[in-house]
């Protein structure tokens, strides 16, 4: 088998591989679970994580690479239930890269990690042949509070599924970048340690989250199911999408179910907790167009439905391909 561009879509064939290979060979306890991080054992519980960035173009509307890479492992991290603190970076670096430009993404890294109250602790530059360009790979640590225990597989009938915010605005902040489309479109990327804090310490019985990145909320709720063995039931009318990002989609023929976000998640709370961990997204930093948007039920297991806004059912199928051009 000869690796497609499809693999990296965060669809099908992206799980695919990572069964079939990397869970194959590399199997254990922790990494069976298929989480953002992996929690272990150490001085005190810990999270991992680790994630690439090769994003085009280096700079778009509302953040960069550098923040981008910060926001993704930190946000990684967050979802487990963790408190971020350490970070490593490892540059690749194409023969011809501007080190003027290099400062710009060094400085933007710096920024964020400050603002994520992280710090980057070790690092690695390598040089290739190429055009100029500029590459990222990170991982980071974070310690994980005791009765913490936050997963995929945790969802159960009658959860409430929220998400922070928005969804769809880094896929078109990035698409229009790169296709020249003018708009006002802002990437929404961004640190989410306040609305994580603010659920954990207002006593919210979070069951699962993730931070909505690659193949978008049609993805992630489709692992909430099929690990926990429920169902996931959307609400159209209830899903936040900006008005231009809707035009945008239009135009295009994209939807927002499948587009990336790099500063919002989706989080599963108990029935009962539903309208407090709305009030904590909303007064969160990064929250304020938060929304809850669906129930977990027990019927058609490991599935995700959508109730449409002319009040009819629809299957929310994973994404299938390549679905959209890449994004980071």
């Amino acid at each position: 088998m000869k690796i497609t561009m499809a693999h990296g879509s965060g669809g099908k064939e992206t799980s695919g591989l990572i069964s079939e290979i990397f869970a194959h060979y590399f199997d254990n306890p922790v990494l069976a679970r298929m989480e953002d991080s992996g929690i272990v054992d150490g001085a005190e519980r810990i999270a991992l994580t680790t994630d690439s960035f090769v994003v085009t173009p280096l700079f778009f509307p509302g953040g960069d690479i550098g923040r981008l890479s910060i926001c993704g492992t930190v946000n990684d991290l967050l979802m487990s239930g963790a408190v971020p603190r350490y970070l490593t970076c490892g540059f690749i670096l194409e023969e011809g890269a501007d080190t003027e430009v290099l400062k710009r993404v060094a400085q933007s890294m710096a920024q964020t990690a400050n603002e994520a109250g992280v710090s980057i602790v070790a690092g690695d530059t390598k040089v290739i042949e190429g055009n100029g360009g500029i590459y990222i790979n990170t991982a980071g640590v974070g310690f994980v509070r005791s009765g913490i225990e936050i997963g995929a597989g945790n969802c159960r009938g009658g959860d409430a599924v929220l998400v922070s915010g928005e969804l769809g605005d880094h896929h078109a902040a990035i698409l229009s970048a790169r296709m020249q489309i003018e708009n006002t479109i802002r990437s929404d990327c961004a640190p989410l340690n306040d609305m994580v804090e603010a659920l954990i310490k207002n006593g919210i019985e979070i069951h699962a989250m993730r931070d909505i990145t690659r193949g978008g909320l049609a993805t992630i709720a489709g692992e909430f199911a099929r690990a926990s063995g429920c169902c996931i039931e959307l609400e159209e009318k209830r899903l936040p999408v900006n008005e231009q990002v809707k035009a945008f989609c239009g135009i295009l023929g994209l939807d927002p179910l499948y587009m990336g976000n790099e500063g919002k998640m989706a989080v599963v709370v108990a029935e009962k907790d539903e309208q407090r961990a709305l009030q904590c997204l909303k007064e969160s930093r990064y929250g304020e167009n938060a929304a809850a948007v669906g129930h977990v039920t027990h019927r058609e297991n490991g599935m995700v439905l959508m109730k449409t806004a002319i009040g009819g059912t629809r299957v929310v199928p994973e994404l299938m391909g390549e679905g959209l051009p890449r994004i980071c």
